[in-house]
């Protein structure tokens, strides 16, 4: 399964976010207990005032190669799983988003 789906503007991505965890990396997909896939994702900022979202949404635009405006968080701002909403041509970020979960 993938942890995404296309969306009329782009897709919706499933992320698991480590804030504070060293470094800012994508770490592949798991599959949860309740058995949905989400993208595992890391980043130094703290949870705080936004900082790891903002830090989330630049890390999957630039791995993604789409501008930082295109990444906003859609749902789970203040939890540990959320849902991106990004914008852009699902079939084109469908492809990456495959390219990024293979890794």
């Amino acid at each position: 399964m993938k942890p995404w789906r296309e969306t009329e503007n782009g897709a919706a991505l499933a992320v698991r976010l480590t804030p504070k965890g060293g470094r800012d990396a994508i770490e592949g997909v798991e599959t949860r207990d309740d058995g949905r896939p989400v993208l595992k994702a890391r980043v130094r900022a703290a949870p705080e005032d936004g900082a790891a979202n903002a830090a989330l949404c630049k890390l999957l635009a630039k791995a993604l190669g789409v501008p930082n405006s295109a990444v906003v968080i859609g749902a789970g701002h203040t939890a540990r799983i959320k849902t991106l909403e990004i914008a852009g041509e699902s079939a084109a970020l469908a492809e990456r988003l495959a390219a990024i979960c293979r890794k």
